[in-house]
This record gives structure tokens, C-alpha cells and sequence, in this order.
């Protein structure tokens, strides 16, 4: 990697803008590019799939604006997988997808559209689509009643039987999917990363969307993860988060409170004002030798978006290096 990577900016949190709106904004803020999610009006997974039309249209509205994509995003479909399908996942899924609401008929429709997805990316000269799994066992997350290995195990049975055939049409289109490993996904740190991959045989179509701010206040090694899984790094969030190191009303799981809450133990905060070590963080991205996009998803309930995102822009552009050509002690050698 001889250049600093992109900078994009993860269009998810700014579905609220229509999409030009959206790159007019994000070149002001400083980005290169956009991470361009699969909802509000960014994109429309089916029409991108069948139409390529409306992709090249979708590619000069970037390059209008001087934008680049490198990865589109699936989260919302993507979590209706392998869920337990209630009510919730109405509001984040198409129409088409919730159909009757009957779960199965959700889930077995979200695999369909996920598997449109990586047709839609392969149209759009794309590589990855970053999404979440959704998981069946989640609620089982705290094992009381005690919860016996067969359970989970199942769990990882029933992820395997509804990916591996979405991942035969990734593979087929030549991309890759990348899980945000996240809460309430069948992968949510280090140790369920391992087995997930496990689960799908460590199918190379299948890889992770690195988001450094979900393993923080979790107390997960969020640099450990980068060389524990430096072979299936597909794309990175640059994500910050704030924890308390003192003793608080709502711990790690919440207490059903809202973001913003004072009671919290933990909130999403704009780059550079949280605990992050991002340094760390891309000293071990360059060790990989990893060359994509360093994507912003930009969250802050206590900071107006439009500052926060410029910000955040200008915080990885400081701080993203090339790594050195050379040993350290090169330079003292006599031939």
C-alpha cells in the first residue's frame, strides 16, 4: 500500500437525505467516498440488480461530485436472516420483504434480497457488501435458565443452513460479504468470530466488517480481533465509543435506557473523542497490509451531525498513514 486509503462516509445514519443531497454533502465534509447503504433512497437493491442503467446513473451522481464507492451495505435485510421475526423488523425491512409478516416466509424473502445485493454490487463494479446476519439465539445471550450447548449449537446449525446458499450466489458474482460483528449477531465478539467462521467452513466468500466502537465497552481486544481474523478483513468502520471507567445506573447491557441517557455506561461518540486507539488500530490495519476504504460511521447523540461528520473526516485523514517501505535500520547499512 504505497497511498493513504479512502475515506468514506457510511451513508446508513444520513438515509433521511436524498442521495445527491447526500454527496454534495460529504465531498464539503472531506470524503472521497461513500459507503452507500441499501435503504431510504441510496439504493434499491432489486432495480440495482436487474437494471444496470440505474447503477451507471447511481456512478455518475458519485462522480459528479468527485465520490468513489467501494462498498454497499445491507444491515437491515440482512438482519431479518436468521432472527426471530416480531414486529421490529417491519420498520427496517422492505415492504416486499415483510409480505404477510408469517417469520419464515421474513426470513426466507431477507435471503433472497441479500442474495440480490451481491448482483447489485457486482453492477455497481463493487466487491463487498457489508450486512449482519441477524441470529436466533441471541436471547439466549445470558444463560438463565440455563441454556445447554445443543441450543447454541443450534444456533450456529441454523446460520450455516440460511448463509451457505447466500454465499454460493456471492461467490457466484465474485464478492464478498462482510458481518458487522455487532450485538444480536451470531458473531458479536472474538470468540463467537471463531466459531461463526467455523459454522460456514471458512468459506472465503464470507469475512467481517471491522467496527472497532461494538467491542470497546464490551471489553473485547479490538486490536487482537484485526490479527485473529487479518485474513478476513473486508472493509472497516471507523467507529468511536465513550465507557465509564467508574461504576453506573445502566451498565454494559443498557438498562433500557435511550442514548443520551446519563445513566448509560457507555455511548457512541465523533472520532477522537471517545477511548478508540485508533493508532493502534492502523499501525495493525498496515502490519495486515490492508488497502480499502476506512469507512466513518458517524454517530454522536450529544453533537450535531454536519460538524460531526466534517470532523470525523478531517480526524482519519490526520491520523491514516502509509506503512514504511523500509527496515528501521536500513538506512545505517554499508555495503
Amino acid at each position: 500500500m504505497s497511498d493513504k486509503r479512502l475515506v468514506t462516509l457510511f451513508t446508513g445514519q444520513w438515509a433521511d437525505l436524498p442521495f445527491e443531497t447526500l454527496c454534495q454533502k460529504a465531498k464539503a465534509f472531506g470524503y472521497d467516498g461513500l459507503e452507500i447503504a441499501c435503504w431510504g433512497d441510496h439504493l434499491d437493491v432489486v432495480k440495482a440488480a436487474s437494471d444496470k442503467a440505474y447503477c451507471d446513473a447511481k456512478l455518475s451522481t458519485l462522480k459528479k461530485h468527485g465520490l468513489a464507492v467501494r462498498a454497499i451495505s445491507a444491515h437491515l435485510v440482512g438482519q431479518a436472516v436468521c432472527d426471530l421475526i416480531d414486529d421490529r423488523h417491519k420498520s427496517i425491512v422492505p415492504p416486499h420483504v415483510w409480505g404477510d409478516g408469517k417469520p419464515e416466509g421474513v426470513r426466507q424473502r431477507a435471503a433472497d434480497e441479500i442474495k440480490l445485493a451481491a448482483k447489485a454490487a457486482k453492477n455497481l463494479g463493487v466487491s463487498v457488501v457489508n450486512g449482519f446476519t441477524g441470529s436466533s439465539i441471541w436471547p439466549y445471550l445470558y444463560s438463565f435458565p440455563p441454556v445447554s450447548p445443543e441450543m447454541i449449537q443450534a444456533g450456529y446449525d441454523d446460520f450455516a443452513k440460511r448463509w451457505n446458499p447466500i454465499m454460493d450466489e456471492f461467490g457466484k458474482q465474485g464478492v464478498k460479504f462482510a458481518l458487522e460483528v455487532h450485538p444480536t449477531e451470531i458473531a458479536f465478539d472474538i470468540a463467537t468470530a471463531e466459531r461463526v467462521l467455523k459454522a460456514i467452513g471458512r468459506r472465503p466468500e464470507f469475512g467481517f466488517n471491522y467496527d472497532p466502537s461494538h467491542f470497546g465497552y464490551q471489553n473485547v481486544d479490538y486490536v487482537g480481533f484485526l490479527r485473529k481474523f487479518s485474513d478476513r478483513i473486508y472493509h472497516v468502520h471507523m467507529k468511536d465509543v465513550w465507557w465509564s471507567e467508574i461504576r453506573t445506573e445502566a451498565g454494559t447491557f443498557g438498562g433500557h435506557t435511550d442514548f443520551g441517557d446519563v445513566r448509560r455506561s457507555w455511548e457512541f461518540r465523533s472520532l477522537g473523542r471517545g477511548r478508540i486507539d485508533f493508532e493502534a488500530i492502523l499501525r495493525e490495519l498496515n502490519r495486515m497490509g490492508y488497502a480499502g476504504p476506512l469507512s466513518v460511521e458517524w454517530e454522536d447523540i450529544g453533537m450535531d451531525r454536519e460538524h460531526g461528520a466534517a470532523e470525523a473526516a478531517a480526524f482519519v485523514k490526520r491520523l491514516d498513514f502509509a506503512p514504511s517501505a523500509v527496515a528501521f535500520d536500513a538506512a545505517f547499512s554499508k555495503k
